[in-house]
């Protein structure tokens, strides 16, 4: 796909209104070149003698009639061409974020936030301008600058070779600055992703800045990526403030060249003083022109930088697919097996974060996952509702290889709660009932209780209607982690996963959970990985993940009476919990 068929769509979507603008800005460009024409009259009757107020005042109306028109016109040509561009604008950054919603989590682990943001704003706006002030300049560099030169020859043709004698240095000047420009606005587009992103992340990170007396350092940091930007737009200065004043060079030159050859064709009568008056005043809207295809230069050039930059990312293609005929889902029995799973994040020839896992839960039954951080405890657990994919083996349900399922369906299977929880900016209801179907609402209640929410809802300012800020901000970590559980626990969804589901809750709490875990056994596959060994001592199967190896597989009582990392952690946890 080429980047012009990015907007190819918008173009043929509002063609009439694009129309009806182009006819519009092109009478506005037609009635100023015969303001002129009116003037010459009134100065040749004036210099003739031939004048009087009657002649004086139709001459008056008629320019202030055309005035009007181009008032309407120009409302009209803004409206349908400026606002009309509104829409490719909307257009362009739903389809960025609907195709970004379709990339797997691998490109997220690359990608900057603030690269993305830049994308969704600043590249979007460059090529809204360029589709809306790019088509209005352009069309003025023709038509306006067309007839004015017309006018100009139909007056004088001599007059109007030597006005035109700087052209040629205009076309070449704009080829070969217009290549250097694009260049550098593909800099300065990737300079202020730059910028967007260690901004965003000071943003975040403040409390944590300030916590540490490390704003001098924010600030140090902010600063010298905020002049690498300045830098970028100066390299772009010093190619476009030599375009500009190239062109208003050309246009005062011809200027000059007018009023001594005009002005010596005037005194000898070759011309009429009012052809002298009206050649200059085509000459001053030929300066529009010349400044338009300056300007149109420079609106092209971003908008092409931004609508290449764009469709990186919309070429971006994702690693997770569903088949050309996934397989169907029957009733889920809820059966996993992990078989000879092999994972790196770098792909097949990366460092493996799993290797040669083995393991398989029954219908109903639970799975406890221990072992040290970074051991890639959390990485197995995603590959369940395939946010990645094994590089090597495979991950079944129900004897039916992941790869062979539609992702969305799979994933309509799994109640997820990730590690690091995570909320949006609305209030406690909002997030706890996100990605959960109208039909569940119902079970709030119960989903509240069983993530020992309930008591803590009723403390709260506005109950379940509290706002609680970005990213959850406003809560406390165990507040976040029992939303994040209450939104999976209301999910009817035959697999639950729980990543370290009471690592920021106190013991009472957590007692309140693991609770709530035990009464979903039976009913529901449960996979739960925790540092905490009292999440899984009750577990069907507990396996150890070290260094991304299966070291440990067995019952609480068979690993805690085992010599290997549970026996370890579980005596160090009973030893705590003595004290």
């Amino acid at each position: 796909m080429r980047a012009r068929d990015l907007i190819t769509p918008y173009f043929k979507a509002h063609g009439r209104s694009i129309a009806i603008g182009m006819v519009c800005l092109m009478l506005v460009d037609l009635l100023q070149l015969m303001i002129p024409r009116v003037v010459k009259w009134a100065v040749d009757e004036l210099t003739l003698l031939a004048a009087d107020g009657r002649t004086l005042l139709r001459h008056a109306v008629t320019i202030a009639v055309m005035a009007l028109l181009i008032g309407v016109c120009r409302y009209v040509w803004r409206r349908c061409l400026l606002g009309t561009a509104r829409f490719l604008e909307a257009d362009l950054r739903n389809r960025l974020l609907g195709h970004l919603q379709t990339l797997s989590a691998g490109f997220f682990d690359r990608a900057k936030t603030g690269d993305l943001m830049a994308h969704a704003t600043n590249d979007i706006q460059q090529i809204r301008m360029a589709a809306g002030l790019g088509l209005v300049a352009l069309n003025d560099a023709i038509l306006m600058g067309a007839a004015a030169i017309g006018f100009m020859l139909y007056i004088h043709v001599e007059l109007t070779l030597y006005v035109l004698i700087p052209m040629p240095l205009v076309v070449v000047s704009a080829r070969l600055l217009g290549r250097r420009m694009h260049a550098r606005y593909q800099s300065v587009q990737a300079a202020f992703a730059d910028l967007t992103e260690i901004v965003r992340e000071r943003c975040a990170g403040m409390r944590l800045i300030k916590a540490h007396n490390e704003e001098a350092a924010a600030l140090a940091a902010v600063t010298g990526v905020s002049q690498a930007y300045v830098d970028e737009n100066m390299r772009l200065v010093g190619v476009t403030s030599l375009f500009f004043p190239l062109m208003m060079m050309l246009t005062n030159l011809s200027l000059a060249v007018v009023l001594f050859f005009g002005g010596r064709k005037t005194i000898l009568a070759e011309i009429t003083t009012g052809d002298f008056v009206a050649f200059i005043s085509y000459l001053n809207l030929l300066s529009w022109p010349m400044m338009a295809l300056g300007w149109v230069t420079n609106l092209i050039q971003r908008g092409g930088a931004s609508l290449e930059r764009l469709k990186r990312i919309l070429d971006q293609q994702p690693e997770i697919q569903a088949p050309d005929t996934p397989a169907s889902l029957p009733a889920i029995q809820g059966r996993i097996a992990f078989d000879g799973v092999t994972f790196s994040y770098d792909g097949p020839q990366g460092r493996p974060v799993l290797r040669d896992i083995s393991v398989e839960i029954e219908p109903g039954r639970m799975l406890g996952v221990v072992g040290p951080p970074g051991s890639g405890k959390s990485t197995l657990l995603s590959l369940v509702p395939r946010l990645y994919d094994p590089c090597a083996g495979r991950v079944t349900l129900d004897g039916i290889d992941l790869r062979a399922l539609d992702p969305a369906e799979l994933r309509r299977q799994v109640a997820y709660v990730p590690q690091e929880p995570f909320l949006f900016s609305g209030t406690v209801r909002d997030n706890i009932l996100f990605g959960c179907p109208q039909s569940c609402s119902n079970r709030l209640d119960q989903a509240l209780a069983e993530a020992a929410l309930t008591e803590t809802v009723a403390a709260l300012p506005a109950g379940l209607e509290t706002r609680v800020g970005e990213k959850g901000v406003l809560l406390s970590g165990g507040q976040k982690q029992r939303i994040a559980l209450a939104r999976a626990l209301l999910v009817d969804a035959p697999i639950v996963l729980l990543d370290d589901p009471i690592s920021q809750v106190d013991t009472a709490t957590a007692a309140v959970i693991v609770a709530a875990i035990r009464r979903m056994a039976g009913r529901r596959t449960i996979i739960v990985v925790s540092h905490r060994l009292s999440a899984v001592r009750f577990a069907d199967l507990i396996v150890t993940v070290e260094a991304g190896r299966v070291t440990e597989c067995g019952s609480h009582d068979r690993l805690a009476s085992a010599q290997g990392y549970y026996a370890r952690v579980y005596r160090l946890q009973e030893l705590d919990h003595a004290t």
